[in-house]
């Protein structure tokens, strides 16, 4: 989904994390600003493929990751450890300047012999792997046998030099704004607004922005296999992660060991392209919480009927737009936040009884739960403090995307954005121009991930997946090239597949990776 910058809802895995540390009142206050750039003075690729890695117990995540308190120790009693793995800064000057990418691990428990190191990155882009792993470990224990878990900050995120632009303050009128202009007034409005945004972007973090594009990632993500000892890349790509994971099988081939995608991102489709696709996600996920809600009126009183039900959400989105109502005080739910916090409770089937119940209480007048919603997909805790996800975000979507869309472009793409979602079309068609001013241009139209010569991927693709329709897993797929991506579908629903607790899927993905048998391409799990 996009919010006000645009961020994209391929984007966002960790926001079920943070949604339930809203929920719950987590917090803590042992926090810090994010490792900064540092020189190494002499330091050469070859000298940085060869550094040892000093692993720690891991602190308290850094406001940039979101907050909170120190991972909780691992089954058995064993603690999480992280270290610092030094990258250059510019990997176009691999001698110069170097950043640290802060990474964290949980080593293999046996039995069985073990693999290696399996990477994670949970999405995003602008998603903390610190916080992420962590908090869905559990998911993926079975895979700790033969496989130290480890993921990362991709650089400019949480601890790893982190793009940084407006203050909590500003943030929280930021996203105040009207995202889905209605006049010459509003519009203007909107792109000073975006404007403020991208140069307070410019002015603190102008160093690392050059440097955050997918490509630069993908190579910190090689060094990273070489200082922690593999021959092969294991990886666990998830949402953005599996564009992630293209491009690097599209830089390193020979360097793929065994890798699943879930939750796949389009490769093929440009950014208005992949805008349009997410509102028609969207808009089917909200057609199937309508009719399950229809279903079970017992527990789902907001409507007679799945259209009633959604009928009455246009219509209280539409008093919205010229009456908000009380939020998180002191901040007012507008319609802009209501449908940034509809989205975030379409990400996963167990969040809907939280829409149900925050629609229920907004329609009495009390934005509350919708506003916390919206709050978890942007970042925000109950204190007012914002990780930096979204600058992260638009940092890394705007460096990667090279189209510059125009108000005209998106008044002339308003019908069709309209027909694919009465709810969240003009929000998404809006979003476009989050990158117009940006002061990094763009890479390319779409990435690519073409991999002849690489080892199998697994490709995970759910049927009801919102965030990254189920067409992208079938077209990142064939992008891969033949003989290299292996499709496996779920019928679900909910933005991924592994973390759903389909048997199907985690038996499958848990034999390749442990035992790298590779399913039949088609297989289904339902």
């Amino acid at each position: 989904m996009q919010n006000p910058h645009g961020l994209r809802a391929a984007a966002v895995t960790t926001t079920a994390v943070l949604l339930s540390a809203l929920l719950a009142g987590c917090g803590g206050d042992d926090r810090d600003a994010g490792t900064p750039v540092t020189a190494v003075r002499g330091g050469t690729g070859a000298n940085l493929a060869a550094q040892k890695l000093d692993w720690k117990d891991c602190p308290a995540p850094s406001e940039a990751e979101g907050g909170g308190t120190a991972p909780s120790p691992l089954p058995g009693g064993a603690r999480w450890q992280c270290a610092t793995l030094q990258a250059p800064l510019d990997w176009d000057k691999p001698h110069g300047e170097t950043i640290g990418i802060a990474l964290i691990r949980a080593k293999a428990t046996g039995p069985g012999e073990r693999v290696g190191s399996l990477i994670f990155n949970f999405g995003g882009p602008g998603g903390s792997g610190i916080t992420s792993l962590p908090a869905f470990a559990s998911d993926y224990e079975p895979l700790r046998a033969r496989f130290d878990l480890v993921s990362f900050d991709p650089r400019g995120v949480g601890r790893s030099a982190p793009v940084k632009c407006l203050s909590d303050a500003e943030l929280d009128r930021y996203f105040q704004q009207d995202a889905t202009p209605d006049d010459a007034a509003e519009t203007s409005t909107y792109l000073k607004n975006t404007e403020t945004f991208n140069k307070a972007c410019e002015k603190n973090s102008a160093r690392i922005l050059p440097h955050v594009r997918t490509t630069d990632v993908a190579r910190d993500m090689d060094l990273m296999r070489q200082v922690l000892g593999d021959d092969k890349l294991y990886y666990f790509g998830i949402s953005y992660g599996t564009e992630l994971g293209g491009v690097y099988a599209h830089l390193f081939p020979r360097n793929v060991g065994r890798a699943v995608f879930d939750g796949v991102v389009d490769p093929t489709k440009d950014p208005k392209q992949s805008a349009l696709g997410q509102a028609k996600g969207f808009q089917q996920a909200l057609d199937n919480f309508a009719n399950d809600c229809a279903a079970h009126p017992d527990e789902c009183p907001i409507g007679t009927s799945a259209q009633d039900v959604k009928d009455r959400i246009a219509r209280f989105l539409k008093d919205l737009d010229s009456k908000p109502i009380p939020g998180v005080p002191s901040r007012k739910l507008t319609q802009t936040a209501a449908t940034n916090g509809i989205a975030q409770s379409l990400y996963s089937e167990d969040f809907w009884p939280y829409l149900t119940e925050g629609l229920e209480q907004a329609y009495d007048g009390d934005g509350r739960i919708l506003m916390l919603l919206s709050d978890a997909m942007n970042g925000r805790d109950e204190d007012g403090r914002y990780s930096n996800v979204i600058p992260a975000n638009g940092a890394v979507n705007c460096s990667d995307d090279k189209p510059r869309y125009t108000v005209a472009d998106v008044e002339r793409s308003l019908p069709e954005f309209r027909a694919a979602s009465p709810v969240f079309g003009d929000f998404l068609a809006w979003g476009m121009l989050s990158c117009t001013a940006w002061p990094v241009p763009g890479a390319a139209d779409r990435p690519d991930v073409s991999a002849p010569g690489s080892a199998p991927i697994l490709v995970v693709g759910n049927t009801g997946d919102p965030a990254t329709p189920y067409e992208g897993a079938k077209n990142m797929a064939r992008a891969l090239g033949k003989g290299v991506g292996v499709e496996l579908t779920y019928r679900g629903q909910g933005h991924g597949a592994y973390d759903s607790g389909n048997r199907c899927v985690q038996s499958t993905v848990n034999t390749y990776l442990l035992d790298g048998k590779v399913p039949k391409d088609g297989t289904v799990c339902t």
